[in-house]
């Protein structure tokens, strides 16, 4: 579920807030950067289970509609429809998205979640997305899957009140939508018709990228000041205090990158941190940051610091 890139973005996160705080340690800084990314599977599974949480709330609006003394059967059909729909049926009754959610305490029990799930059904009520989900003439798996995902898609993952619950839940999660909302669809697109027991959960973390997570936080926080004094020599015509933290932070990453995983090419490296600067700092940080670790890349290699092995690892 995590690439190397949202890994990184995750560190660098973790990092910048450990050094604002006065008073943290490298244990409680890797114990934050854990959370943080376990949070982020959190909102993962929030967003699949939501699917049920619809089609409950589509039951008792039925119920009600059904208990109404002057009401026709035909009103409650919507919500039956939608009920019924035989992909969110198959869904919600995955076996291993129930035990993540079980395992992962994720739910939305309580009055502030249900309101959510309230608001949001009556929101989707009106769009064209629901009603091609609850439309009675569609009939078949594959058409109730091609529509629920065209809702998520459309409607549920754009809905401002969810992302306001993830937001004043954790500050972890503000950055982290996107990349989740993409995972979902892929989970979706992935279920099949009997699916009630299929691995359909995205693992965590692909083979060796949790150690990879790990190693780079903890060498940058170890290697800060000795590479800081290297940059500051690459820097030296500029003003110190004027220089973006977010900037120094993602150069010292680049550098312990570059020279303790070997399997990495310095090209991958200088091109992802190139990449994050544009999101997570100032407008002409990539520039400034490509030239700095240019020279500084070449330096280091020269140096025997930097000795990547192994073809196309080099360039």
């Amino acid at each position: 579920m995590l690439n190397r890139r949202q890994i990184r973005i995750k560190i660098l996160q973790s990092l910048y807030a450990f050094f604002q705080s006065d008073n943290g340690s490298k244990p409680a800084g890797n114990k934050e950067l854990m959370l943080s990314i376990s949070k982020m599977y959190e909102m993962y599974v929030f967003y699949l289970t939501l699917f049920g949480e619809l089609a409950r709330h589509a039951e008792l609006k039925s119920e009600e509609i059904k208990n109404r003394k002057f009401s026709s059967s035909e009103d409650a059909l919507v919500h039956q429809n939608f009920l019924n729909n035989s992909f969110i049926k198959t869904l919600s009754s995955n076996t291993y998205l129930l035990n993540a959610a079980e395992n992962l305490s994720v739910n939305w029990v309580g009055d502030v979640k249900q309101d959510i799930v309230k608001k949001l059904y009556n929101y989707l009520l009106n769009s064209e997305a629901f009603l091609e989900v609850s439309n009675e003439e569609g009939t078949g798996f594959t058409y109730d899957k091609s529509n629920c995902i065209k809702l998520f898609k459309k409607e549920i993952c754009n809905f401002d009140l969810i992302h306001h619950f993830f937001e004043e839940n954790s500050i972890y999660w503000v950055d982290d939508i996107d990349h989740v909302c993409s995972m979902v669809l892929k989970t979706l697109k992935s279920l099949n018709e009997d699916g009630e027991n299929q691995e359909i959960i995205l693992p965590l973390w692909k083979e060796d990228e949790e150690q990879f997570a790990k190693d780079l936080f903890q060498l940058t926080l170890s290697n800060k000041e000795k590479y800081d004094l290297v940059l500051a020599s690459y820097t030296k015509n500029w003003d110190q205090d004027r220089l973006a933290k977010m900037d120094m932070i993602l150069m010292n990453m680049a550098i312990n990158e570059a020279s303790s995983f070997s399997s990495i090419p310095i090209k991958v490296t200088l091109n992802e941190y190139i990449e994050i600067s544009k999101f997570y700092s100032t407008p002409k940080s990539n520039g400034f940051i490509n030239g700095i670790l240019d020279n500084v890349f070449a330096d280091l290699k020269k140096k025997g610091v930097i000795n990547k092995t192994g073809r196309g690892l080099i360039g």
